[in-house]
């Protein structure tokens, strides 16, 4: 199991759709995270995207320096920066990082939010579109390794004569990510991916979603790995994290879970409308597992204002233990958790969770790879001076 923790770029609170206990964004409090995740152990971090947030590639990449082993799962956002830019920014980060990125893919479901961006694609033309990318973005990096130029002429995108000249130090690519629920999203996932994540959906939910992906990448001949995106709340006892996930909507109100649904609502991601339907947008404040906890620990309030992943697991060790191992045995084995303060939760996770899984983790740091790709100035923009003669020692 590799278990991964979460840069709250979008923000932090004790509290959810309230500035009670909430804390700022900032450069300080990600190194603090990032800093936790990489001395506690956890595999790597998910840095979200969107206009809520800060841009991942740059905070990931302000997080370098400050990490050893920890490894980045930063966005890339189709019809936002061109695939072979993309390519060229993720060989860099690679390169940069010793091997530490991990690549996610995300299409966008807010009309709204992508109108903002330069985007008018419908759900269908959006997965054309990323069909695409992919395929240029998987070929420009392949084909660094040989200096080979890539040609491509498709119904959104055109690339002539697209070359990377220095390669990821990861071959052929660094892996790549993907989540989303739609029959699109699946076929995606099956034919251009590497790991596909879901959203915290009962077990039986997930268990269709891999059987249908697998039977999906196995027409195309190849097989993926799996992974889930979770909220955890644990502590000593059931009694205590459950108070604690009370404590968490205990500052909220109903306008504001009224907004918020209605916002989710005007979204055309499947998966956002899933999430939305585990919650129904009410909650008994006198108990807060009535109607809510869909699945044994598995809780469905943080969706009732949260967008994306809406659900958490809420008990104590050997309960949150073993409803992770019970998504192992149907075949995840990333798990992509967080839970509020990040902080704070990041730890609670490591010191009463961790004992508790078959965790796979570093030994120590990474071995320092020798990169691959031209020596000197690259000649007009194009190719690499030519190598140099070994010199030879008393020669005549």
């Amino acid at each position: 199991m590799k278990l991964l923790w979460f840069i709250p770029t979008h923000g932090d609170s004790r509290y959810l759709g309230s500035a009670h206990g909430a804390r700022s964004a900032s450069f300080d409090y990600f190194r603090q995270v990032a800093i936790a995740a990489d001395s506690l152990g956890y595999e790597g971090v998910l840095i979200p995207t969107g206009r809520s947030c800060e841009d991942p590639w740059v905070v990931a990449a302000s997080l370098i320096g400050e990490t050893r082993r920890l490894k980045f799962l930063v966005a890339l956002r189709p019809g936002l920066v061109a695939p072979s830019q993309s390519a060229r920014m993720a060989a860099s980060f690679d390169r940069l990082s010793g091997g530490r990125l991990l690549v996610n893919l995300v299409t966008g479901g807010d009309a709204e939010e992508l109108a903002g961006d330069g985007q008018f694609l419908s759900h269908a033309e959006r997965y054309e579109q990323s069909v695409e990318f992919m395929k240029i973005w998987r070929e420009v990096i392949a084909r660094s390794h040989a200096q080979q130029d890539f040609d491509f002429d498709g119904k959104h995108l055109r690339v002539q004569g697209a070359k990377l000249l220095y390669p990821p130090v990861t071959r052929p690519y660094p892996p790549l990510f993907f989540g989303g629920s739609s029959e699109a999203a699946h076929e995606l996932a099956a034919e251009q991916f590497d790991t596909y994540l879901t959203w915290g959906e009962p077990p039986a939910a997930v268990a269709e979603k891999v059987a249908d992906i697998r039977r999906r990448a196995a027409k195309h001949g190849r097989t993926l790995s799996f992974g889930i995106r979770l909220h955890v709340i644990v502590r000593e006892t059931e009694d205590e994290a459950w108070r604690a996930a009370g404590a968490l909507l205990s500052h909220l109100d109903d306008a504001t879970i009224t907004a918020a649904q209605q916002r989710f609502g005007q979204m055309d991601s499947v998966g956002q409308r899933r999430m939305a339907e585990l919650n129904k947008g009410k909650f008994n404040r006198a108990n807060i597992r009535e109607g809510l906890e869909i699945a044994p620990n598995l809780w469905a309030g943080v969706g009732l204002v949260r967008g994306g992943a809406g659900t958490a697991l809420v008990g104590n060790p050997e309960q949150v233990a073993a409803r992770l191992k019970e998504y192992a045995a149907i075949g995840l084995d990333h798990f992509i958790l967080s839970g509020y303060p990040h902080l704070e939760e990041a730890h609670r996770v490591a010191e009463l969770v961790f004992p508790l899984l078959p965790l796979q983790r570093d030994a120590g740091p990474r071995p320092v790879n020798v990169l691959s790709g031209p020596f000197g100035e690259i000649v007009a923009n194009s190719f690499a001076p030519p190598a140099a003669a070994p010199v030879r020692v008393g020669a005549s």
